[in-house]
C-alpha cells in the first residue's frame, strides 16, 4: 500500500491542526470529543453522540462546517416527523403543470439529526439509508448527496419515554458512538463568561471559526487517511478483539465483522491526528470504546450488578496483548 507524499502528509497535518484550533475557539473544553469527531470526518463515517441537552453539540457541527465552508442542517426529530420531512418530495408546480422535486434538509455537508430516538422507526430508516448508500430515492429517481457528507445524531441518555431506541442493526452504521459529558468546573466558568460577555440571548456564536478549505480539500484528507499504512499484525490485533467480544462472559451480543471495518477505518484517521502515516496498536485502543461500544451488548445479569459496555470493552482490551510495531 502505498503511503502520501511526505509533502502532502505535512500539509494534512498542518490543515488538521489549524481545524483543531479554530473549533477550539468557539467550543470551550470536550477536545476529546471534537477530536473523535475529527476522526470520524476523516475516516467518512457518522457518528452518534450521547450526551444530555446543552453541552455544545450544535455549535460543535456549526463551528465543524464553518472549518471547511461546508453547509450545515438541523434537524429535530419527533414523533411526528415523517420520512419526506427528511429526504424531500414531489411537488406539484400548478403554474407550469409538472411535479418538481424539492430536496430536503439531508442535502447537505453536515446533518445534525436532533434526539433520532424520538423519530419513529420508518423516519430513522430513511436517514440511515442515506448515511449508507449515499442517494436519496425521491419518486423513483437517484439523488446523489453532497460529499463529504456525515450525519452526527444524537440521542439523551436519560429521558427514555416516548423514544424509539435504534435497532443493532441501524447502530452498526455509525462509526462511532461518542459519550459527551459536562464540562469540567474550570471550563464550566469560562463557558460561562464567553457565552454571557457582552451578548443577548444565548445564540450560537461560530464568528471566531474561520473558514480554513473547501469541501474538496476534506475529501483529499480522506483519500490520505484511506492510504496510511496498516502492519499485518494491527490487522491481526483488531481481529482478535472483535472476535473476543462475541465469546466473552457478560456479553450477549458480540461485534460483527463491520465493526473490525470501523476500527480499522478510525485508528486510521486517529493515527493522522497523532501526526503518524502508520497505525499503532495505541490508536486502536484509542478509539476502540467509541468505535465498539454500540456494537455489542451485555447480557442482563451485568447490567443488574451495575457493569457497564466501556468497562467490559476495558477488561477485553486488557486482557488481548498488543503487538510492538
Amino acid at each position: 500500500m502505498s503511503s502520501p507524499t511526505n509533502d502532502k502528509f505535512d500539509q494534512a497535518i498542518n490543515i488538521i491542526k489549524e481545524i483543531r484550533n479554530e473549533i477550539s475557539n468557539a467550543i470551550v473544553g470536550q477536545q476529546e470529543v471534537i477530536d473523535q469527531v475529527l476522526v470520524a470526518l476523516l475516516a467518512a463515517g457518522h457518528v452518534l453522540v450521547e450526551g444530555v441537552p446543552g453541552l455544545g453539540k450544535t455549535l460543535l457541527v456549526q463551528a465543524l462546517a464553518k472549518t471547511f465552508d461546508g453547509r450545515f442542517t438541523r434537524i429535530q426529530f419527533t414523533p411526528d416527523l415523517m420520512p419526506s420531512d427528511v429526504t424531500g418530495h414531489a411537488m406539484y408546480d400548478m403554474k407550469n403543470e409538472e411535479f418538481r422535486i424539492r430536496k430536503g434538509p439531508i442535502f447537505t455537508h453536515l446533518l445534525l439529526a436532533d434526539e433520532i430516538n424520538r423519530a419513529p422507526a420508518k423516519t430513522q430508516a430513511a436517514l440511515l439509508e442515506v448515511m449508507q448508500e449515499q442517494q436519496v430515492t425521491i419518486e423513483g429517481n437517484g439523488f446523489r448527496v453532497s460529499s463529504p457528507f456525515m450525519t452526527l445524531a444524537t440521542q439523551n441518555p436519560i429521558e427514555q419515554e416516548g423514544t424509539y431506541p435504534l435497532p443493532e442493526a441501524q447502530l452498526d452504521r455509525f462509526l462511532l458512538k461518542i459519550r459527551i459529558d459536562y464540562p469540567s468546573l474550570q471550563q464550566e466558568g469560562v463557558l460561562l463568561k464567553q457565552v454571557t460577555s457582552s451578548k443577548i440571548g444565548e445564540s450560537l456564536d461560530v464568528s471566531a471559526v474561520k473558514s480554513l478549505l473547501k469541501a474538496e480539500d476534506v475529501l483529499t484528507l480522506q483519500k490520505i487517511v484511506a492510504n496510511l499504512q496498516v502492519d499485518d499484525r494491527v490487522y491481526d490485533y483488531v481481529v482478535k478483539i472483535v472476535r473476543s467480544t462475541r465469546n466473552w462472559p457478560g456479553i450477549s451480543l458480540g461485534a460483527g465483522p463491520r465493526g473490525g471495518i470501523a476500527l480499522i477505518r478510525a485508528s486510521r484517521a486517529a493515527a493522522l491526528l497523532a501526526e503518524r502515516d502508520f497505525v499503532t496498536p495505541d490508536d486502536v485502543k484509542d478509539i476502540a470504546l467509541a468505535t465498539l461500544r454500540h456494537r455489542i451488548a451485555l447480557a442482563p445479569e451485568l447490567e443488574i450488578e451495575g457493569h457497564d459496555v466501556d468497562s467490559v470493552l476495558r477488561a477485553v482490551l486488557n486482557k488481548i496483548e498488543a503487538p510492538r510495531i
